[in-house]
């Protein structure tokens, strides 16, 4: 697969693609060699962009072991969840206080998207649930909150994708999204923060489940 240029930001972002959609996992090595076969380039470019993944928390680079798609352990990931849980409820929140009849005809949009992909499984599911989140972060009407939401949303992608494959999680995420697109729909600032908050951190018996479907796919 030739890339139209050879720059390292055109490279970061092929890698970076391949690591959140999980054709990268966790914990898989990056050989420099292998990825500038890969990709048409010479080394140089494939070792900047490794270093600006590692900026970014996607890459570990290690002396003499070379670098690896970022194992994260399940405290942290806990903790990133919380973050994130913390993020998208103030987005909820603002989004229900601000709402514009754009935001409000995308929002009912996305959702529509992921009622329709619910029965499609869990990557089809997995798009449209992206869309959807990124939806309340530009109803928010506060930009530097969407920047960091999606920054930190990008981050978690490969948890995300593998959190819906739990028994039963897409069609229990579809019912959160529904609870919380009424609240924000009615202007319930207060509920719509509270459904995204326990829609996005990963309680005691989900988190179990999470782990079980992290280990199946590594």
């Amino acid at each position: 697969m030739n890339i139209a240029s050879n720059t390292a930001p055109s490279l970061r972002d092929r890698i970076e693609e391949a690591i959140v959609s999980g054709t990268l996992r966790p914990g898989d090595r990056l050989e420099e060699q292998s990825l500038a076969e890969t990709y048409g380039v010479s080394r140089t470019p494939v070792r900047e962009a490794l270093r600006q993944l590692q900026e970014a928390g996607l890459v570990e680079i290690k002396p003499r072991r070379g670098a690896a798609v970022t194992v994260v352990g399940p405290a942290e990931l806990i903790h990133m969840f919380e973050v994130m849980g913390g993020l998208e409820a103030m987005a909820g929140r603002l989004a229900a206080r601000r709402l514009d009849e754009a935001c409000k005809r995308e929002l009912l949009s996305c959702h529509e998207a992921c009622r329709a992909a619910v029965t499609q499984g869990s990557d089809a599911y997995y798009y449209e649930n992206e869309r959807f989140h990124m939806a309340i972060y530009r109803a928010s009407g506060n930009p530097f909150l969407e920047e960091q939401a999606r920054a930190l949303h990008r981050r978690l992608k490969p948890y995300r994708r593998i959190q819906l494959r739990s028994l039963n999680r897409i069609e229990q995420s579809f019912a959160e999204h529904d609870k919380i697109v009424k609240a924000i729909i009615s202007g319930h600032a207060t509920e719509a923060e509270q459904a995204l908050w326990d829609h996005i951190t990963i309680q005691a018996d989900r988190f179990h489940d999470f782990l079980a479907g992290l280990a199946r796919d590594q």
